[in-house]
């Protein structure tokens, strides 16, 4: 089965949820989602920059102790907007899923 549809908007929403508690950058979004779901490294930032493109999220630059400067991102009104709804379809689609799954079994 493909998952990969599947895959991305979940990624979608991991990302949108992790930069709604606070500004990050890329690399830690990998690092972050990948402790619980398994993507590639090249996943996160194709999704970023639509978001960003869409207004979802602003770009800004930090000096890093460990190299070059960081690019992070902050949520927009828009982005915490968008964060919620698909929480809650994700909520929703979840409960549903299990209330069908425990009347299968």
């Amino acid at each position: 089965m493909d998952n990969s549809q599947f895959n991305k908007g979940v990624i979608e929403l991991c990302v949108l949820s992790l930069i709604k508690q606070k500004d990050r950058y890329g690399y830690q979004l990998i690092e972050i989602i990948s402790k619980s779901v398994t993507i590639s490294e090249g996943a996160v930032y194709p999704i970023l920059r639509r978001l960003t493109k869409e207004g979802c999220f602003k770009t800004y630059l930090l000096e890093s102790k460990t190299g070059p400067p960081r690019k992070y991102y902050k949520i927009t009104k828009m982005g915490s907007d968008k964060a919620t709804a698909q929480a809650n379809a994700w909520a929703e689609l979840s409960a549903s899923i299990n209330k069908l799954l425990t009347q299968v079994n």
